[in-house]
């Protein structure tokens, strides 16, 4: 490739906080901007600060033969606004160092997009930032991802980068990396047309133990605790033809086994995608497996949903249920009353689905709910046949629930995104309690 065409490097930062798992996590967006602006014409480099299969890792570290796994956990100091938190505070990915190696051995770049996930983990993206002006002083450092698009004021005074983008910004960051660059290139397909957009760009990774997949985006839903109508604003669905394609080129061109659903409303309006979906999914005949960590919708399981998705090859399968306390939910959302939950627990036990891989998520850290509450929302998905898993809530600025978790927060939410972190269930007036999370936890399994 011509070296005057620019050099754009995208990096996925680390995350500084006090827990964090990969539960098939992707830096989808990232990877989806990637592979536009290699289409486009560009050199793309790629850097993953979380990269769980550096040649530099430890042998040992915990890996699932699904593609799940344990990042490297570094200590930190905890930020003093935490100090009250008696959690281990800590950099998850890899060494500095090896960054610093990393970085040293590409070109330099003309340009770097820096990806960003949940706000209260912003500290991991301002320290990758500061290491990548070290490495190329004068190079701009943009961002964008979660933490951009719900704190973006936050983001433009406190992770360091020289422009901050919100929401999804396919269209707009194209151009504005023509007007950067001075390159001109086409910045793909309209972002309503999903099926003619390059797939995200897995390739540029290491291995990929797991592909995402979305088969619609956005969601026609507005929970009260949920960030999809911020992120993603607009409903817009894939063909069922597609998907099968895509899930045919990971797998039989990279050997990859797993599959992720990262829709936000598969079973959702309008009725009759997701089924179809599932159904050309089923007629492909690939030997891969699926999983829903997003969460389906209740609502949507029916007998013959429930009998397609294992057709198709989904081993786990997580409802979004949040609490079983039906009378009390109206604040929360509407979409499912204790019939439907009732419907798609038997659906799902009748197409021979058993804990662990149907289960349900449960919201834990609400403001003003009590510990009962959530033991018995507990009870009712064990009595249901299905696995409770605890989501803990993260309050988020801009939904509906916000203004209840400023008033019920022992700190002011407002000031600072660390303090969303659900780690440290910060809806709650009391000092932080491992005794009140290990009790929940005991439930769980008992």
């Amino acid at each position: 490739m011509p070296c005057d065409v620019p050099h754009v490097l995208l990096v996925n930062p680390w995350i500084h906080g006090f827990a964090a798992y990969d539960f098939w996590a992707r830096p989808l967006g990232l990877l989806a901007i990637a592979a536009r602006l290699r289409a486009g014409g560009l050199r793309v480099s790629w850097v993953d600060c979380l990269d769980r299969f550096h040649p530099r890792l430890p042998p040992g570290l915990p890996r699932k033969a699904d593609g799940r796994g344990a990042f490297l956990r570094t200590g930190l100091p905890t930020p003093p606004a935490l100090a009250d938190v008696t959690r281990r505070y800590a950099r998850y990915g890899i060494d500095p160092a090896w960054l610093a190696e990393d970085l040293g051995r590409l070109p330099r770049p003309d340009l770097v997009l820096v990806g960003s996930g949940m706000t209260y983990g912003y500290p991991g993206v301002r320290e990758t930032i500061r290491h990548l002006r070290a490495a190329f002083p004068g190079v701009p450092v943009w961002l964008g991802g979660i933490y951009a698009t719900l704190c973006p004021d936050h983001a433009r005074r406190f992770a360091g980068a020289d422009r901050v983008f919100s929401g999804p910004a396919e269209t707009e960051l194209c151009r504005a990396i023509a007007e950067q660059t001075g390159f001109s290139f086409p910045g793909g397909p309209p972002p309503d047309h999903l099926d003619a957009a390059p797939w995200p760009a897995y390739d540029l990774e290491r291995r990929i133990p797991a592909v995402a997949l979305r088969a619609s985006r956005g969601c026609p839903f507005a929970c009260a605790y949920c960030a999809s109508r911020l992120l993603e604003p607009a409903r817009r669905l894939r063909s069922p033809a597609s998907v099968v394609t895509e899930i045919a080129h990971w797998h039989r061109g990279f050997g990859v086994t797993d599959f992720v659903l990262y829709d936000d409303a598969f079973l959702a309006r309008p009725e009759g995608h997701g089924p179809a979906v599932l159904e050309a999914i089923a007629a492909a005949g690939l030997p891969v497996r699926l999983h829903t960590p997003n969460a389906l919708h209740a609502r949507g399981i029916t007998r013959e949903t429930a009998r397609l998705l294992g057709r198709a090859g989904f081993v786990t399968v997580r409802l979004g249920v949040e609490t079983t306390d039906f009378a009390r939910r109206a604040g929360l959302d509407r979409k499912i009353d204790a019939e439907d939950f009732r419907r798609a627990a038997e659906a799902l036990r009748a197409a021979g689905y058993r804990p662990p891989a149907a289960g349900a998520y449960l919201l834990a850290g609400l403001p003003g709910w009590r510990e009962e509450e959530i033991v018995r929302s507990i009870d009712a998905v064990h009595a249901a046949g299905l696995l409770p898993v605890l989501a803990w809530y993260s309050p988020i600025p801009g939904t509906a629930l916000w203004p209840q978790a400023l008033a019920a927060s022992r700190y002011d939410l407002a000031s600072d995104p660390l303090y969303a972190d659900p780690a440290i269930v910060p809806c709650r007036k009391e000092p932080f309690d491992w005794g009140w999370i290990t009790r929940l936890k005991a439930h769980l399994a008992a």
